[in-house]
């Protein structure tokens, strides 16, 4: 089979290396710069070095055998590393979450800063707009539930209404960088006011650079403030992280913020969507679970259904 996949996050990667190892060929389009999406790693330069900020996922943990083996293979590779603080089983990209990403990626053919708008299907096979390439055989959807859906409609109204009855709630989230270490005791701050989550970045294995804080607002103060100025945002989750802070907070040398729009899916249970008749199919965290393991589940699976068809 002649395969493109739209997105290349673990789902998408899962699915296209899956495919690969059987014989096919496959070519991946992703809306971005390169390889993290909601596993990015931004870095940010400082007079006191080079600032990383984990700002979508934060870890990964291993349920599944296979799975687990993956995860072994990327520690055996060099790109993950045990964290503690976050769990006995917690796993971090290094030395950033994109390192997972971009492990994978460098495996396959991966056609960055190409958004899909629309897919077109005639007696040649499947055709991805605005690009011009010649005709897909079949053609894998790795992206959010509602971002799926409007590409789903055209072509199979059953699989694009169960995209559309799985929602995703926003995140919204800080980066801080500091000249000197906070007097908060621990690396993870869980549950406190606004904050859902902070970590010390810099805390985490084979991180470099000055005192590093992600900062992740609650789902529901994320919903509220969905569409506040980005500045606003930095400034509420920078005084929530005051808060831990015993004594005064030194004014941070970085501070930035991000937007997740579709950063954890309420699942399904369906692991994956497949039409063999027409030869489309879905993948990704809200078919399962919003975990990074699950991700990567869901594109396996649906390779199996391509590849027993």
């Amino acid at each position: 089979m002649k395969v493109a996949i739209v997105g290349a996050g673990i789902a998408g990667l899962s699915c296209a290396l899956r495919l690969q190892d059987a014989g096919h060929r496959v070519t991946l389009f992703d809306k971005g710069r390169g390889a993290g999406g909601r596993m990015s790693t931004r870095r940010i330069e400082t007079l006191a070095g080079i600032a990383a900020f984990d700002h979508g996922a934060q870890y990964l943990t291993a349920r599944d055998p296979g799975f687990a083996a993956a995860i072994g293979a990327w520690e055996a590779a060099g790109v993950v590393a045990p964290w503690p603080a976050a769990g006995d089983d917690a796993w971090v990209g290094t030395p950033g979450m994109s390192m997972i990403v971009k492990h994978l990626a460098d495996r396959t053919d991966v056609r960055w800063q190409h958004q899909v708008t629309a897919l077109r299907h005639d007696s040649a096979g499947w055709h991805i707009a605005p690009f011009a390439t010649e005709p897909f055989d079949t053609v894998v959807l790795a992206v959010p539930a509602e971002q799926a859906a409007p590409l789903l409609a055209d072509h199979d109204p059953v699989l694009a209404n169960a995209a559309r009855g799985c929602h995703a709630s926003p995140c919204w989230t800080a980066m801080f960088a500091f000249a000197a270490p906070l007097a908060i005791a621990d690396d993870i701050v869980k549950h406190a006011g606004i904050i859902g989550w902070a970590a010390r970045n810099s805390a985490k294995p084979a991180r470099q650079g000055p005192e590093a804080w992600v900062v992740q607002a609650t789902p529901d103060w994320s919903t509220t403030h969905l569409e506040d100025p980005v500045d606003s945002v930095v400034d509420h989750l920078l005084a929530a992280l005051a808060e831990q802070c015993p004594g005064p907070m030194p004014t941070p040398i970085v501070r930035a913020g991000h937007r997740w729009r579709y950063a954890r899916a309420v699942a399904t249970d369906l692991g994956c969507l497949w039409n063999a008749d027409l030869g489309i199919g879905a993948a990704g965290d809200w078919l399962l679970a919003p975990r990074i393991e699950s991700a990567w589940l869901s594109g396996r699976s649906l390779a199996d259904h391509m590849l027993a068809d």
